[in-house]
């Protein structure tokens, strides 16, 4: 249970801490993904960050941080090229830029991913996986 612990505060931890760069385009050319995020807390800022399936649980393709206005937050994704994605989302109540754990390792912050799948143990990519075309997409995630 340790390993499993660890290894998600890794992960998340080193997602988010990329978080307050500016974010790296994936693509000159592409489409937009535009995620929304529903939540019941306020304050802080949501960080997003979207991976393929080589950068999932490590540092992001590309990451931003919005805010949130009554109980959502959203952000674009431009010209990101045709491929298979995911997307992870934190609830950064304290705006510290980064997911914050208990002393046991859990969580102390919401957070989320593509598909909305919640699993116990290291989130996988499988399970937020989605495809990009030429077409917009809009996707919705709940904290």
């Amino acid at each position: 249970m340790k390993t499993i612990l660890l290894t998600i505060t890794l992960a998340l931890a080193n997602l988010f801490l990329t978080a307050q760069t500016n974010s790296t385009e994936v693509s000159t050319e592409g489409t937009s993904i535009t995620v929304t995020v529903s939540l019941r807390g306020t304050g802080g800022h949501i960080l997003f960050g979207l991976h393929d399936e080589s950068t999932f649980m490590k540092a992001p393709l590309k990451s931003a941080s919005s805010e949130i206005i009554d109980g959502k937050s959203t952000y674009t994704f431009n010209n990101v090229a045709p491929g298979s994605y995911g997307i992870m989302v934190v609830h950064d109540k304290n705006d510290n830029k980064r997911m914050d754990f208990e002393p046991s390792g859990m969580p102390k912050e919401a957070y989320g991913m593509s598909n909305n799948t919640m699993s116990y143990g290291p989130p996988q990519f499988s399970d937020a996986e989605f495809e990009v075309t030429t077409s917009p997409l809009d996707i919705e995630i709940r904290l």
